[in-house]
């Protein structure tokens, strides 16, 4: 059932050589949506020193798509151990390393998986001794594990290690991206205060420069600077303002060369973060929104883009305080797609109880809602100010406030759009991201523009390689 059968035999026989000490089997794997299948795998020790020699149980499933994919890798405790959770391990014993990440055949070999393995554990060891009477008491959560390595991967139990970094609340929020809107965002979310974590991971290349060279000067509290995707695990949160800044000569190679890099970014970040709310911000956000929600295979509820928030939050800021139009000002949206094709909506159509009353009050609401797009208009979006929208959103998203924004969402099936596009339309948010879509005001001109609009974004979408 190996579809590279040979070539999977010959890297075994060459680990079977360095670690004679690993014994190879075949059993049933149970994946996390309930499939199973026989897989090769191997469990054995590697030494590792950390003052002394220890030797780590470990245990590695080789799926059958094999060089072409790495394993699953597994600590192995025996019953007088327990594992000490960390950047590469987590409370079931899965282990998480940038070599399994980067992993590409002929160029990552099992062999070079176990070297990075045993460096990063002389880094940070996995696992500690227990008592006998620690032994004992622990011996429920051993016999959990034992079965997390046997394949059994149903994680709904609630079952954690004593004293575990992330036990109850943990709001964590990763931004990724350390340019001027990464940072803008790291500092609006932490001035904010719902996080009680952010970690900012820098995908660049070298040393610290500019911006994040200063964060670690100034370390602020609960902020932490990271190179490692292990850095984001168990995020509540995920900010995406990466943009490549390569050589593309057409708006669609530019665009293209930002879906290459999240196809090295977002099954890394879905990996370790399998129940986050992914928040895009990188541009165009419609497009880039649609692809992290292609690549990362969550539900349209937990791939939402920054969308129109910031245009909505301003226009309805100037309605009230600009213009005095408080009551019009709750039922104002900025809709479709972000920048200068923002489509104006309303949520509400009770204007007045007959028809000339409610002409008059049309007109006059039209003449007020021009005049704010007016004072809008010409207004940039600055990193700043789009760290503040990003840190407005995740406050909703992290606190389940149930707050109406205006985002990118899936917009299939409203407004008469078939394709799958995303587009700024006002939804609820709440922890598990978006809870509903709200209803718009019926309005044939706000469809068409809709309508135009994602058929502009379904046919750039055609165009890219995923």
């Amino acid at each position: 059932q190996y579809k590279f059968r040979d070539l999977t035999i010959e890297e075994l026989k060459n680990v079977s050589k360095t670690y004679p000490n690993f014994t190879f089997s075949m059993n049933t794997y149970t994946f996390k949506d309930g499939s199973q299948k026989d897989l090769l795998n191997f469990s054995g020790t590697v030494p590792v020193k950390y003052g002394d020699f220890y030797n780590i149980p470990i245990h590695l499933w080789i799926l059958d798509s094999h060089p072409f994919a790495p394993p699953i890798c597994f600590l192995k405790p025996t019953v007088n151990m327990a594992i000490s959770v960390g950047k590469h391990v987590d409370a079931h014993g899965r282990i998480y390393l940038p070599y399994l990440q980067n992993w590409s055949h002929p160029k990552s070999t099992v062999i070079g998986l176990i070297k990075e393995m045993i460096a990063k554990f002389e880094e940070e060891l996995p696992l500690y001794s227990l008592s006998s009477s620690e032994a004992a008491r622990q011996s429920e959560l051993l016999s959990y594990i034992a079965k997390i390595t046997a394949g059994e991967t149903d994680m709904k139990s609630k079952t954690k290690l004593g004293g575990g970094k992330n036990e109850g609340c943990f709001n964590k929020i990763t931004v990724v991206g350390a340019g001027d809107l990464g940072i803008a965002c790291v500092l609006a979310v932490a001035a904010r205060g719902a996080a009680d974590k952010v970690v900012l991971l820098d995908l660049s290349e070298g040393a610290a420069k500019g911006g994040t060279m200063d964060l670690e000067i100034f370390a602020l509290p609960n902020v932490e600077i990271s190179k490692e995707f292990s850095a984001s695990a168990d995020s509540k949160v995920v900010v995406l303002t990466v943009n490549s800044l390569g050589n593309a000569q057409t708006y669609l190679d530019v665009i293209q060369s930002n879906v290459d890099l999240f196809r090295g970014i977002i099954p890394a970040i879905s990996h370790y973060s399998q129940n986050t709310v992914l928040l895009v911000a990188s541009h165009p956000v419609e497009v880039m929104t649609y692809v992290s929600w292609k690549l990362s295979a969550f539900p349209k509820s937990r791939v939402i883009g920054v969308g129109a928030n910031l245009d909505a939050e301003r226009f309805q800021y100037i309605l009230t305080n600009l213009l005095k139009a408080e009551a019009l000002a709750k039922d104002a949206w900025i809709i479709g797609e972000q920048g200068e094709d923002k489509v104006l909506s309303w949520t509400s159509c009770n204007l007045a109880a007959n028809q000339m009353e409610a002409m008059a009050a049309h007109n006059s609401r039209e003449k007020v809602a021009n005049r704010a797009m007016e004072v809008l208009k010409g207004k940039g979006q600055r990193s700043w100010s789009v760290g503040l929208s990003v840190a407005d959103l995740t406050d909703s998203i992290l606190k389940d406030k149930r707050k109406v924004h205006s985002v990118s969402t899936l917009a299939k099936g409203c407004c008469n759009i078939n394709s799958e596009v995303f587009l700024s339309l006002p939804c609820v948010l709440g922890t598990n991201g978006v809870v509903e879509m709200v209803k718009l005001e019926e309005d044939p001109l706000v469809q068409e523009k809709l309508q135009s609009g994602a058929g502009s974004i379904h046919d750039l979408q055609q165009q890219l390689k995923l």
